[in-house]
C-alpha cells in the first residue's frame, strides 16, 4: 500500500514577488490590528483632551463676558461759584470760562493681558494641535484599515488557491492509490492462480510417480 505525502503550497505575492503562506498573512493581520487598537486609543484620548479644551474655553470666555471691560472713573464737575465770587471773580480777572468734563485731560489705562487671555490663547494652540493630531490619527487608522482589508481579500484569495491545489492534489492521490490498489488485487489473483496451477502439476506428479519409488 503506497503512503501520501501532502506538502504545504506556498504562493507568490502579485505585489511584491514573495513568496508568503497563509500563517505569515494571519500574523501580519494580527500586528496590523493591533497597531489600529493602539491608534484607536490614541484618537479616543484625544478626542478627550480636545473636548475638555473646549469646555475649558467656553468656561473662559463666560467669564470674561461676565466680567466686562473695565469702567472708567466719572469725573465730576467742580461745584458752580457763588453769585458774589463770580462777579468778584469776574471783576479781578475778567471772564472765565468753567472747566468742562471736555477740558480735563483723562489719561488711558495701558492694555495688559489678563492671566484669562493667556490661558485662552494657550488653551487655542492645545485645541489646534489636538486636532491635528486627531486628524492625523484618523488618517492613520484608515490607511490601516485599508491595508487590513487589501490583505484580506489576498490571504481569502491565497487560501482559496492553496485550497483548490491542495483538492487537486488529493485527487491525484487518491486516483494513484485507487490503481496501485487494483494492481494490488490482479496480482493476488495472478498468485492464486499459480498456487492453483502448483498445486494441480504435483497432484499430477503424484499419480505419475511410480509406486515405489
Amino acid at each position: 500500500m503506497a503512503t501520501a505525502t501532502v506538502t504545504t503550497v506556498s504562493t507568490v505575492c502579485p505585489n511584491c514577488g514573495a513568496t508568503c503562506s497563509l500563517h505569515e498573512s494571519e500574523s501580519t493581520i494580527a500586528e496590523l490590528q493591533a497597531q489600529i487598537r493602539l491608534l484607536t486609543e490614541k484618537a479616543s484620548s484625544a478626542v478627550d483632551k480636545l473636548a475638555d479644551c473646549e469646555d475649558e474655553l467656553r468656561r473662559l470666555r463666560a467669564q470674561a463676558e461676565k466680567q466686562g471691560p473695565p469702567t472708567p472713573p466719572a469725573i465730576t464737575e467742580p461745584p458752580a461759584p457763588s453769585s458774589f465770587q463770580s462777579r468778584f471773580g469776574a471783576s479781578l480777572f475778567g471772564a472765565r470760562k468753567p472747566l468742562t468734563a471736555s477740558a480735563v485731560p483723562t489719561e488711558s489705562a495701558p492694555v495688559t493681558d489678563t492671566p484669562g487671555t493667556s490661558r485662552e490663547s494657550d488653551l487655542q494652540a492645545a485645541l489646534v494641535k489636538e486636532q491635528n493630531a486627531r486628524r492625523m490619527a484618523d488618517a492613520k487608522v484608515s490607511q490601516m484599515n485599508q491595508e487590513i482589508e487589501d490583505l484580506s481579500v489576498q490571504l481569502f484569495q491565497q487560501a482559496n488557491e492553496m485550497v483548490a491545489t491542495e483538492r487537486k492534489a488529493r485527487a491525484k492521490l487518491e486516483e494513484r492509490i485507487e490503481t496501485l490498489e487494483k494492481r494490488d488485487v490482479e496480482k493476488r489473483r495472478r498468485l492464486e492462480k499459480l498456487e492453483s496451477a502448483l498445486n494441480r502439476i504435483e497432484k499430477v506428479r503424484g499419480l505419475l510417480a511410480p509406486p515405489g519409488g
